[in-house]
């Protein structure tokens, strides 16, 4: 009598189609796990507050300014790290003040703070409540010029012009202060701002001129 015994069970050829189902199978239901792991988490507010660095901000603090430029009073909310040039390019749309290096380096920015040359880019604006403050367009009376406006003209004292509300606004505060006595005082109390076009002659020819010198 003949028993017949069991066919013998074969594992499958790793390279079967057997094998390669499992592991398709295995490799699709970890992928899958892992998306839907990760969506119960960004739909938890605390895990997503925890996950996301620089979700959440502080506002920077802010302080009210008020400042007369050019006449006329300004009363502005400001973050406490805007500069002057900032405040009057950006907020009271006062351009003639240019941003040359914003590091104070370069004179582009000068402008009067109570009858004194600052560069605007290195003042904070919420250090100036209650200032006065004269930039290049308010320096003129109405149609007519202000003297050392008229002698740039008249000296041909720019070529770019970039630089020139600076240069003036720094020359006006610079006859105020009656630092005109000769060429090389001139220069020396000028020697903040930089005419990259090298105008410097002419500069000062300028500034003799409106200080009475020439």
């Amino acid at each position: 009598m003949s028993t017949e015994l069991p066919a013998p069970t074969v594992a499958p050829d790793e390279g079967s189609a057997t094998a390669l189902s499992r592991r398709t199978f295995i490799a699709t239901s970890t992928a899958a796990g892992g998306v839907a792991a990760t969506a119960g988490l960004a739909t938890t507010p605390a895990a997503a507050a925890t996950h996301t660095p620089g979700a959440a901000a502080e506002t920077p603090p802010t302080s009210r300014v008020t400042l007369s430029v050019n006449g006329d009073r300004h009363t502005t909310m400001v973050d406490n790290r805007t500069s002057l040039l900032d405040l009057l390019r950006e907020h009271l749309g006062l351009p003639g003040t240019k941003k040359g290096c914003d590091a104070g380096a370069c004179g582009a920015c000068t402008v009067l703070v109570d009858g004194r040359r600052v560069n605007a880019c290195l003042t904070l604006a919420v250090r100036l409540d209650g200032a006065k403050v004269t930039t290049i367009e308010g320096l003129a009376d109405g149609d007519r010029l202000h003297p050392l406006q008229q002698a740039f003209i008249d000296q041909d004292a720019f070529q770019c012009g970039y630089c020139t509300p600076g240069q003036i606004m720094s020359g006006a505060g610079c006859i105020k202060e009656g630092r005109t006595g000769s060429d090389a005082e001139i220069r020396e109390w000028m020697s903040g701002n930089i005419c990259r076009c090298g105008c410097y002659t002419k500069i000062v020819r300028a500034v003799q001129q409106a200080a009475g010198r020439k």
